[in-house]
């Protein structure tokens, strides 16, 4: 049946003054008979008085030939300028008759948007759900094209070409979009189902199609998308801070307008994680985030403090230990915006419209360390029970980084003060070479490794250079160099050859990796080590190494070079031998050690890393310590992934002034002669004071390489910092200390140069052994 819409006017009497051609149709009165004559007369009912007020209302009228019709009538009224009613705009229509059949029914009351469109995408039929969405009756649309009745847009655009497609092609398709619809306040996910209407031949005569609001299912996505990104999005770095800012980037604009992350103060530091305090919660802003740039809206500024009273959501959340939600109009929502447009009122403007919050505690290993905060402003949807369990999972996982980066933090400070504990803060005083040096931890994720280095001043004026490291990082290797360091000292305070301490050092190695607990086997605990001696008087460099790097060598006339050796295995391997290699160096000459973290890397060519090694040592530079930062800056990427240990030593040599060497016969009656030339050259150089003690010295020594050692024996005076008295002889028996009896006629003479020096001891030589003392000398 035609679809027929008559329109009338009737004025302040009730006289009718208009009537169209629809009116005609439905009553039978044509406009001749109509207008003139009061409304009542068309009427068959008498209809309530409205006094000025719309309505709409089923009405029976008279048709022209007697029998009444039910028309479905709005009225409107006519307004004067005043406001008061000149009459009445009536419009009336057939009540939609009942569809026919039980498929046009399920069709008309399907729950989800049914519409069939024309070839040339016009509509034809519409359900009420479909009518519901447009936001008009199915009248106003039908036979008109489906871009005349929405707006120009892109989503809509794509609507339309796919109605196109499936005439073109004959085949269903199916379209999901995101968008809003003209009868809904916000957007929505639409899976939409098109499939061709054909006639018994196969002609395509129309397109209908069957459209789901999915925003549900479309939102459960997202969260699901929005979780998995999390994981590998967050947690990058193992820095609290830069791990609370991803989670602030990944939830702003996609699950929140505002977010931030607030920490308890302990989290930052090194505190161990007191109880949550049932009242006020202090927390530290230490990340936040927004859709307006440079987040205006926060109140607390990062690295501010913000003290949550307990009825606040977030407080509420720590307590609980679950996410609070809370929305525009309740009271704790509103006191809590209200606290912060007084606390930042310039924010208050972007402020404006939030109507939804969420506050989700951050606990990772049954530990409290925060809470992270959502806020809706232009996100139409309050957060549901679904957001709730969704931001529960993602503040879970934010946790655990945040945790895992805390740990890591006061693990690395921690091995950080253990290495600078061992680590030589000042290097001792000693004339042998002039030093500086630079230790640089690294900042990977991987944390402290067990770099190291020492100066450890020897006997003779002489001191050893040693450099080695860990592999490995974190406390463990940093306790490991520990033990080697103080191992090498220990060593070294023995005056072993660099090959022979080395051997000791590997053996010390091995038996450490053996007393790990719960190794089924002895581990390899992978260190390096390179040690070094230069004996100023000879002007001679002996070093061996234990896989470490060979060291650089500049000269005064301004080569750079590595030195040849062979490194020999890591320690702890065990078996190998170590090789010593001799150089005769210059004065001036300055010796590189370092470790490998200058050097290598993953995605760098260790020889050209030493070729640019010893090209930044010919740089110019006034001191060591410019010439340490000079290296650094030209061998080291920008970021490097292992520790670096960097030991430069300028080399000094004692002149023949400084030195007097004297041959003695292996007879008691030269004791007295090898006395009084040491008292003479004592006198040369002005050192008067020191002969009474020189003498018992020397006396003391000499009678006791005669007595008890082997030819040849030699007396040496160096004069350096201290006074330094040196005897040798052939014989590899070292002498020790003591204690003479009452009436014991001997064993006095040790005790007395332990007592009239300031230190004393005895080294293997490779011709026997040197017995030596030091006596302090006044700065002049």
């Amino acid at each position: 049946m035609e679809h027929v819409v008559a329109v009338a006017v009737i004025d302040a009497r009730g006289i009718v003054t208009g009537w169209s051609e629809g009116a005609r149709l439905l009553t039978g009165h044509p406009a001749e008979e109509a207008v003139g004559r009061a409304a009542t007369e068309l009427l068959a009912e008498d209809l309530p008085t409205a006094a000025g007020q719309a309505w709409s209302r089923p009405v029976v009228v008279r048709h022209r030939d007697g029998h009444p019709v039910t028309l479905a009538v709005t009225a409107c009224p006519l307004l004067g300028p005043g406001g008061e009613a000149l009459g009445w705009t009536l419009t009336a229509e057939r009540p939609a008759a009942p569809e026919p059949t039980l498929a046009g029914r399920a069709f008309q009351q399907a729950s989800m948007s049914m519409s069939v469109f024309d070839p040339r995408q016009r509509y034809l039929r519409l359900n009420e759900v479909a009518c519901k969405v447009m936001g008009v009756s199915e009248d106003v649309l039908l036979g008109r094209a489906f871009m005349d009745t929405i707006e120009d847009a892109e989503h809509s655009r794509g609507f339309n070409l796919h109605l196109r497609k499936v005439v073109e092609t004959g085949r269903p398709l199916r379209y999901e979009s995101w968008t809003g619809a003209p009868s809904l306040n916000r957007e929505h996910a639409w899976t939409t189902e098109m499939w061709p209407v054909r006639e018994p031949s196969g002609e395509v005569v129309g397109v209908a199609l069957a459209a789901f609001d999915s925003t549900q299912q479309y939102l459960a996505r997202q969260r699901l998308a929005l979780l998995n990104e999390a994981a590998a999005s967050i947690g990058t770095t193992l820095d609290v801070v830069r791990t609370a800012e991803e989670v602030v980037g990944l939830l702003v604009p996609r699950f929140a307008d505002f977010a931030s992350v607030d920490l308890l103060d302990w989290v930052l530091g090194a505190d161990e994680p007191p109880p949550v305090p049932d009242g006020e919660i202090v927390l530290r802003r230490v990340a936040h985030g927004s859709v307006h740039e440079g987040t205006p809206e926060a109140a607390v500024h990062l690295g501010e403090t913000d003290a949550h009273p307990p009825y606040s959501a977030p407080a509420r959340a720590l307590r609980e230990g679950r996410a609070v939600r809370s929305q525009a109009g309740e009271p704790d929502f509103m006191r809590w915006l209200a606290e912060r447009n007084v606390r930042s009122p310039q924010g208050r403007p972007f402020r404006r419209g939030v109507h939804s919050m969420i506050s989700v505690p951050l606990r990772a290993r049954g530990t409290t360390l925060g809470v992270l905060v959502g806020v809706r402003m232009a996100h139409p949807d309050d957060y549901e029970a679904d957001d709730a369990v969704f931001a529960e999972e993602l503040a879970s996982r934010a946790a655990v980084c945040i945790d895992n980066a805390r740990r890591f933090a006061r693990e690395r400070t921690t091995a950080l003060a253990l290495q600078h504990s061992l680590l030589p803060r000042g290097l001792p005083g000693q004339a042998a070479v002039e030093v500086a040096h630079r230790y640089l931890p690294s900042g990977s994720t991987a944390g402290i490794g067990g770099d190291w280095f020492d100066v450890i001043p020897l006997s003779g004026s002489r001191v050893a250079l040693v450099v080695g490291d860990v592999v490995g990082h974190g406390i463990s290797s940093s306790a490991t160099m520990g033990r080697l360091c103080m191992a090498v000292r220990t060593l070294a305070d023995v005056d072993l050859p660099p090959d022979e301490l080395l051997t000791h050092l590997d053996d010390l190695v091995t038996h450490l990796a053996g007393y790990q607990e719960g190794a089924d086997e002895v581990a390899e605990l992978g260190a390096t080590c390179l040690y070094a001696v230069y004996d100023p008087v000879s002007r001679r460099l002996t070093l061996a190494a234990a896989g470490h790097p060979a060291p650089a060598l500049l000269l005064p006339d301004g080569r750079a070079e590595l030195i040849r050796m062979a490194p020999g295995p890591p320690l702890g391997v065990g078996g190998l031998p170590f090789e010593a290699i001799e150089l005769d160096l210059p004065e001036g000459a300055v010796v590189a050690l370092y470790t490998d973290g200058l050097i290598e890397d993953r995605d760098r060519d260790v020889d050209r890393a030493t070729g640019e090694l010893c090209s930044a040592l010919t740089a110019p530079a006034t001191t060591l310590d410019a010439l340490c930062d000079t290296v650094l800056k030209a061998v080291l990427p920008e970021e490097p992934s292992d520790d670096v240990a960097l030991l430069l030593a300028r080399t000094r040599a004692l002149g023949t002034d400084q030195v007097a060497t004297w041959d003695v016969e292996p007879d008691p009656a030269h004791v007295a002669a090898a006395r009084q030339a040491a008292t003479e050259q004592l006198a040369a150089w002005g050192l008067e004071e020191t002969a009474f003690v020189t003498e018992l010295v020397v006396s003391e020594l000499v009678t006791n390489a005669i007595r008890y050692g082997e030819p040849p024996i030699q007396l040496r005076l160096i004069r350096d910092r201290s006074l330094i008295c040196e005897v040798s002889d052939g014989s590899s028996t070292s002498p020790h200390l003591r204690r003479a009896h009452a009436f014991d006629e001997g064993g006095r003479g040790l005790l007395l140069v332990a007592q009239l020096t300031q230190r004393w001891g005895s080294r293997q030589t490779g011709r026997g052994k040197t017995i030596w003392a030091e006596q302090t000398l006044e700065p002049q």
